[in-house]
């Protein structure tokens, strides 16, 4: 029998080759897909070993610090460095002696005077000006680090050596005598966007939904490609039936058509993965991209896509022949198919209940969650898929009690005997618009509630050394000096600088005139002296008081131009301090408005590293601000990269849906033609059979992607939905003009399918 079925398979000629052709690229795609958001889950995780070593010492963690026998403590100081907006992780070490802790990738510890470099850090390094990059670190390149300690290929790493004299009692110094090997997922502080690595949890959740909304257009689209000649396929095995065959036989003979296309698809789905892995690996999902080699499987991933994906299209094959087993001769004489019932809206209940039982159960850990949102979510595009046929009918009979235009009841009529077909050609599209709708409805909801910046500050490109915020202040510590003549006379002669601003430490009691009012017996918080002279010089809210000559303002006044900042008042209060008095009170800020160039804002950066050595280094706003929200761009990425992968999936479905069902209906088509029904109301009948499924069940679609975002974010985030930008309806819009233009663009066809010829010789 199994010889039989190959045969079979390629019986049709060009027809079958053709059918076999789609299927297998629609199971390629799918394969593709899946092995690398698998293979995305797994370089996470590596990313984020080869991350830890950078939480050594970090207060965060729960670090095995404690003493090691025989081992030397090492002093640790970890800071955050900028480049061109890319992020400079620089560690200071000194060793108290020869058995110190050497971390991953240095053959050994730097000494004074000596600094280890990442591969990319050493390229920049040759590539840019000293002035803007080399000299902020003392001493010279003694080697590169090497791929065990680096996230990713990009990553910029500089390990410096001194003697422990110089580390010994600077703020964030710790001394350490093991290298951690643990990442966490969660940390607070300014050294986190570099310590702390990824939230391999949280991407891990993600990724899985990610793998759920994109697995399911595929699907559609295999199915689709699948039920090509559909009828003549059913025709030949109802035949087989009624001479004697089992059902079993009728079983094997498919199963056969259909594993052969899914095993040659998974074979072609394996090697695109591994052709694209170096494009997928330059994915920036994580805040860096991954090493190829890092793109990699295990042996039981590998067994569960290259076995599991052709039993699935052999069960989903004999499942489609349900109808030829059970009524072989109704296939024969085309009799109508049974209705669909309403048990079919089941599962979308069962799948909006399980997501509503998850709010306020939320497990720990990312395999918890991925058990608790995954199901649910399931349900409710499984529950889509079944459900749409029903609603189908139930439009389709509505359609066709209210009109009486002849196309609109051809059509509705259609649609009513047959709703499976007609939902079929529309629902990779449907499931699209329901994916899109989450995707949307949870980032923009998450993007409102932090507050994420949509538009550039007015002090975007303005480097910032901010020394109030050290990590690990104590309460003793002294603030930086002034800043010294001979460097604002460097900073003011960069080529690029508009404006110089030093915020000072305020002794004169004065409250910061933006901040809330603190509770009852705790202190208030202290606006920073600044004058009003280079005040003036700053690109917003600079205007003093007539006459005064300082001003207090907040101590985060370069990050005016943030959405929670909008209500600042026009006119700072004066500050009753004489300019003599002002410049030699200690730094608290310096502000450093620039063009936006990046020699200027490097050259400053360097010029203000350099001065103050000890404290931790200057950033943009603009920089300040992309890693407060990288987790949240990165989201945002993985939903973009959802919906754009699946309206074009939906697309190759419907056109294929739409030209198969042409084919498929090309008899009763030409006999209507014969009996004097014009070409254009044929089309209108094509037209309306996918139209309609396609607007009835997709108004359903969008709210339950909505309600589905909203159930989400009220278990895992407490937040509620908010309402999508221009840009959400302006998509949706668009999808369903581009769908109508597919659809149209097979209408050609008829002219062609439906002459006298057919309906004599079919």
């Amino acid at each position: 029998m199994i010889r039989l079925a190959l045969r079979l398979t390629v019986a049709g000629g060009r027809e079958a080759l053709v059918r076999l052709t789609v299927i297998a690229a629609a199971v390629a795609v799918g394969v593709a897909l899946l092995l690398s958001t698998l293979a995305a889950i797994e370089a996470t995780r590596t990313q984020n070993d080869r991350n830890a070593w950078l939480n050594t010492g970090a207060e965060f963690t729960q670090s095995r610090n404690a003493r090691v026998a025989g081992a030397d403590p090492l002093w640790w100081l970890l800071r955050a460095d900028h480049y061109d907006g890319g992020l400079i992780g620089r560690v200071d070490v000194a060793a108290t002696g020869p058995d110190a802790p050497v971390p991953p990738g240095l053959p050994r510890l730097p000494g004074p005077g000596e600094y280890y470099v990442s591969p990319a850090l050493a390229e920049l390094l040759r590539a840019a000006p000293a002035a803007e990059l080399a000299d902020r670190y003392p001493g010279r390149p003694a080697g590169e680090v090497g791929r065990a300690a680096l996230p990713g290929p990009d990553s910029l790493i500089v390990v410096v050596g001194h003697r422990p004299s110089e580390l010994a009692g600077k703020d964030g110094a710790r001394r350490v005598t093991t290298i951690e090997t643990r990442s966490p997922s969660r940390c607070n502080g300014p050294n986190c966007d570099i310590a702390a690595g990824i939230n391999a949890e949280g991407m891990a959740l993600i990724l899985s939904v990610v793998v759920v909304a994109l697995i399911f257009p595929v699907l559609i689209l295999t199915g689709t490609a699948s039920r090509l000649a559909a009828a003549r396929r059913e025709q030949r095995f109802a035949a087989m039936r009624l001479v004697g065959a089992t059902p079993g036989q009728v079983s094997l003979i498919s199963t056969v058509e259909s594993a052969v296309a899914a095993v040659a698809g998974t074979a072609v789905g394996f090697g695109f993965w591994y052709a694209l892995r170096p494009l997928v690996a330059r994915a920036d999902l994580t805040g860096t991209p991954f090493f190829t080699t890092d793109m990699s499987l295990g042996v039981g991933e590998i067994l569960l896509v290259a076995v599991g994906v052709p039993v699935g299209a052999a069960i989903a094959s004999r499942l489609a022949l349900r109808r030829v087993r059970v009524s072989p001769l109704g296939v024969t004489r085309r009799t109508t198919p049974r209705p669909p019932r309403a048990w079919r809206l089941i599962p979308l209940a069962l799948g909006i209940g399980q997501l509503w039982w998850v709010i306020g159960r939320v497990p720990e850990g990312s395999g918890g969650q991925i058990l608790a949102f995954v199901p649910g979510i399931l349900l409710i595009l499984i529950g889509i898929v079944l459900a749409g046929p029903w609603l189908t009918m139930a439009g389709a009979r509505l359609l066709v009690r209210f009109t009486r235009r002849p196309a609109l009841l051809v059509a509705g009529r259609r649609l009513a005997d047959d709703p499976k077909a007609g939902f079929r050609a529309v629902s990779g599209l449907v499931l699209a618009l329901c994916v899109t709708s989450t995707a949307v409805g949870i980032i923009t909801a998450v993007v409102a509630e932090s507050g994420m910046p949509e538009d550039n500050a007015a002090f975007g490109s303005s480097v910032v050394a901010d020394y109030d915020r050290q990590f690990g202040a104590r309460s003793d510590r002294k603030p930086p000096p002034a800043l010294p003549d001979e460097t604002r006379s460097a900073l003011e002669s960069v080529p690029g600088v508009r404006g110089l601003m030093v915020i000072r430490t305020n002794p004169l009691g004065i409250p910061d005139p933006v901040a809330p009012h603190p509770p009852k017996g705790e202190p208030p918080i202290l606006a920073g002296l600044v004058s009003c002279a280079e005040l003036a010089r700053m690109p917003a809210h600079n205007d003093c008081r007539a006459g005064a000559g300082a001003a207090a303002i907040p101590p985060d006044f370069s990050h005016f131009g943030m959405q929670e900042d909008r209500a600042w008042p026009t006119v700072w209060p004066a500050a009753d301090i004489t300019p003599r008095r002002l410049a030699t009170l200690p730094v608290q800020e310096i502000v450093v408005t620039t063009d936006g160039s990046n020699a200027a804002v490097e050259r400053v950066r360097t010029l203000l590293t350099t001065a103050y050595p000890d404290e931790l280094p200057p950033y943009t706003v603009e920089e300040d601000s992309a890693q407060r929200w990288d987790d949240i761009a990165g989201y945002r990425q993985l939903a973009t990269v959802v919906i754009v992968i699946s309206f074009p999936i939906a697309g190759c479905s419907l056109a294929v849906a739409v030209a198969g069902g042409l084919n498929e209906r090309k008899r009763p088509f030409a006999l209507l033609r014969l009996t004097g029904v014009p070409l254009r109301t044929l089309r209108r009948v094509v037209l309306l059979e996918s139209a309609a499924p396609l607007l009835i069940v997709a108004a359903l679609a969008i709210g339950l992607g909505f309600l589905t975002a909203q159930l989400f974010l009220q278990a895992q985030y407490g937040y509620s939905i908010r309402a999508p930008g221009i840009g959400y309806y302006g998509l949706t819009l668009a999808g369903i003009v581009v769908s109508l233009a597919v659809i149209a663009s097979t209408l050609p066809l008829l002219r062609r399918i439906t002459g006298p010829e057919t309906a004599r010789n079919d």
